[in-house]
């Protein structure tokens, strides 16, 4: 199968810079962060004290956001907010940017969703030390002394297999919605065919950065608790 054309990676070597293929989720995922970066910017510098439409928009969104993560993890979970908030708008944003034609989705690609689990797998133990200190090796142990040799053992491999979760979930549903996508502007383009698909498209962006940040709001949850 052919190469698609991106339009990033069309700029780049117009400039000169050759890469390989498997480079472009990391294009792609630069552009991302830059969109991220100067919308915020954008906002910050047009913050007001009577919001405007753009203002009121991301202030709704950013107020549902947060009290969807409060009514979960509970007020003293506020301190862990901006990194669930960036996740999701993250994953987003890239989920949606595959939609746009001469663009790829990051997230369609392992290593970028590997790299977003790795974070939030590393994240939850600081948020568990922080919280309990050397204590919280009992989120291990378990309560029950010898019962360790055989605990000990299946949290941890539970621990790590959430890094599998997270990352080949998002991985594989972003990843399908390409091909799909791809295949049908492929052999029906002309004739807006995909156009259902599309929409569809749009709705499994949303629910798998929905679910990304649920799931890590429940292992943080996990290691703010009190191990049983």
């Amino acid at each position: 199968m052919e190469h698609p054309i991106f339009f990033i990676d069309s700029l780049l070597e117009s400039f000169g810079f050759h890469h390989p293929a498997d480079f472009t989720h990391v294009t792609h995922m630069w552009l991302v962060m830059l969109l991220l970066i100067l919308s915020a910017l954008l906002f910050a510098r047009g913050v007001q004290l009577l919001p405007k439409k753009g203002q009121n928009f991301f202030e709704v969104v950013v107020d549902g956001l947060e009290s969807f993560m409060v009514e979960i993890s509970g007020p003293e979970g506020r301190f862990f907010f901006p990194f669930i908030a960036t996740v999701f708008l993250f994953i987003l944003v890239s989920n949606l940017l595959g939609l746009v034609p001469g663009f790829f989705s990051p997230t369609a690609n392992l290593n970028t969703t590997l790299a977003l689990a790795l974070c939030t797998f590393v994240y939850t133990h600081i948020i568990g030390i922080r919280f309990h200190g050397i204590k919280y090796i009992k989120h291990f142990t378990g309560s029950v002394w010898w019962l360790t040799p055989l605990m000990l053992p299946i949290e941890i491999i539970g621990h790590f297999a959430r890094i599998m979760s997270l990352s080949v979930r998002l991985f594989g549903n972003i990843f399908g919605k390409e091909m799909v996508l791809g295949i049908l502007f492929g052999l029906a383009g002309l004739y807006l065919a995909p156009l259902p698909i599309l929409f569809l498209g749009i709705l499994v962006s949303f629910i798998q950065a929905l679910v990304f940040m649920l799931l890590s709001i429940m292992y943080f949850v996990g290691a703010m608790e009190h191990a049983h």
